[in-house]
């Protein structure tokens, strides 16, 4: 309690924090350890802690008077398992002051996740007691040892559910690390894991042991409907359905839920999953044979669930922050144009950690016309990289590749390099902090199906040209990375002809960038599988064909392949 205290203070810059608990908790009127040392909080402090107690609703007081002194007061009630007030997390500033929006919801979700934390150390208390009980049992007597060694590996099953399930990250690995847990303590002959989404109870989609995943909205059941999965998410507690079906001992009603109908089962128990602020969802696990659910196992099954409602939680919000993520970078990602006389195909692959999106981008599109030229038909290529692998670093990327493009704009008939000095200019006088590397290329149609490549490279990788021959070359000419540290310096570009049945590849390193390994070999190793590609192959097709065989295996960072054909004869 003293670290909410702390953190309630600190972050609304108040004088003092403290937790105040009803008067029959055994830690009544807690101070902060923040409160001055040999001092006790005010008559007036602990009125209005009580008064925020009575009314079970938040208190923000820019000013109240006790004696002389005048001070602010702020407080927000805690709630309890069942909705019970259990205390008050306040602060108190010797001053006077108006209390911001800003300080309502911080001090509001402090005392939310105050209020979770109790509740957490509530139910863990029943496991604590738990344990206690089976080890009372194990001493009692010596017939009753087999039953205390089971109580006891339900102790080690809530240390191993308490370590297994801190760093899920996705609902599917929350799901076998709870069926993990399971099977070797409680071993049941099912578990089902069922989510509230969009108003119903969804079981979570994962490949059974004898079949495909089950197609999306199968089972799904009503919240209001009088299963006993629903039922238990409705009534918030836990609910035993016990018998095989169709049995004088059975519940009445259905199965427990739809993943049970069908199914020769004798007992389940439906648990309901609570998040910090809605009903998560509901989990299942049924016994193909008579199981019986004591005290102790209640207890143990209640805080299984309490582990496994956190995991959720957590999966659900770093799932929704991927998915912004994704949709943020294809959003920047471009539809390749239709070039007459021309093949083009591209391939994007977010990275497996953090925001499992970066700086990694392509780029293709018309050039301008060159005046007095009457069309030129060219159009430029990019393939880039800026540094980082979050949210911040895509964002950067987005402006980086409008600013490149505004460039080939400004300077028609200009070569790529007149566009990536433009660019290091622009971001050189905004204070962008844009810092990476990047290959930006035109291409100009040429006579007899030919194509002339102008290029130029800030620090790339090299692209790779398959001739007709299917021999693959290095473009290795470069010039200095992108970075707003280093001095500019002079950018040149490259040529090419590019005959009828060539093939350019651009990537980023992501492809060929894997620890312990060289990356010259790899980069070797994927012109090797170009070179080997089947005549004819589509372009798209190869793409995944190269990312397959040639991309680094732990997709630790994201990455490009963006390839043009010259149609052969």
């Amino acid at each position: 309690m003293d670290r909410f205290a702390r953190l309630a203070a600190r972050l609304l810059s108040a004088r003092h924090g403290l937790v105040w608990l009803e008067p029959d908790g055994e830690a009544a009127e807690a101070v902060s350890e923040n409160w001055p040392a040999g001092t006790e909080p005010g008559a007036a402090v602990l009125e209005c802690c009580r008064r925020v107690a009575e009314t079970a609703r938040p208190w923000f007081v820019p000013r109240t008077r006790h004696g002389a002194a005048a001070f602010a007061f702020a407080g927000v009630p805690l709630v309890g398992t069942s909705g019970e007030l259990v205390g008050v997390l306040a602060v108190v500033d010797h001053r006077p002051r108006a209390w911001s929006d800003d300080d309502v919801r911080d001090l509001s979700d402090l005392a939310a996740a105050c209020s979770a934390q109790m509740r957490m150390r509530s139910r863990s208390e029943s496991g604590r007691q738990a344990r206690e009980a089976a080890e009372d049992a194990a001493q009692a007597a010596e017939g009753e040892a087999t039953r205390a060694h089971e109580l006891l590996s339900r102790s080690e099953l809530l240390l191993r559910a308490s370590e297994d399930l801190a760093d899920t990250s996705s609902l599917d690995d929350v799901r076998q690390r709870v069926a993990d847990l399971v099977s070797g303590d409680l071993k049941p002959a099912r578990m089902d894991l069922l989510l509230v989404r969009e108003g119903m109870l969804r079981p979570l989609n994962a490949a059974a042991d004898d079949g495909p995943p089950a197609p999306p909205g199968t089972g799904s059941i009503s919240l209001a409907s009088h299963w006993p999965a629903a039922r238990a998410l409705r009534e918030d507690r836990m609910l035993v359905v016990a018998g095989p079906p169709g049995s004088a001992g059975a519940a009445s009603g259905p199965p427990a839920a739809p993943g049970c109908v069908g199914v020769d089962l004798h007992t389940a128990v439906c648990l309901p999953l609570r998040g910090t602020r809605d009903a998560l969802g509901v989990l299942v696990l049924a016994w193909d044979t008579p199981y019986e659910i004591g005290v102790e196992e209640r207890a143990v099954l209640a805080t299984l669930a309490v582990y496994t409602a956190q995991a959720v939680e957590r999966a659900l919000h770093l799932d929704e922050r991927v998915t912004v993520a994704r949709r943020l970078q294809q959003a920047m990602l471009t539809e390749l144009p239709a070039v007459p006389g021309l093949e083009l195909a591209a391939l994007y692959r977010p990275a497996a950690r953090e925001d499992m999106v970066g700086g990694d981008w392509y780029d293709a599109y018309p050039l301008p016309e060159v005046p007095g030229t009457g069309g030129t038909g060219a159009f430029a290529l990019t393939v880039g990289d800026i540094t980082g692998h979050d949210m911040g670093a895509a964002a950067i990327m987005g402006q980086v590749r409008s600013m490149l493009r505004q460039a080939d704009q400004d300077h028609p008939g200009g070569g790529p390099h007149e566009a990536l000095a433009a660019l290091e200019r622009a971001c050189r006088r905004l204070g962008l902090p844009a810092g990476g590397t990047v290959v930006h290329a035109h291409l100009h149609p040429a006579a007899a199906g030919h194509w002339l490549l102008r290029w130029s490279n800030a620090g790339h990788p090299a692209p790779l040209l398959a001739g007709p021959d299917r021999a693959v070359e290095r473009l290795e000419e470069h010039d200095v990375l992108l970075h707003p540290a280093l001095p500019p310096q002079p950018r040149t570009s490259h040529s090419r002809v590019l005959p009828p049945g060539s093939t350019l590849l651009l990537y980023t390193d992501g492809l060929v960038e894997e620890r312990g390994q060289d990356i010259e070999a790899r980069i070797e190793r994927l012109a090797g599988h170009l070179a080997g590609a089947p005549p004819g192959i589509p372009l798209n097709a190869l793409l995944r064909s190269l990312l397959r065989t040639a991309g680094a295996s732990d997709a630790r960072d994201d990455a490009v392949l963006l390839a043009v054909r010259v149609p052969g004869p």
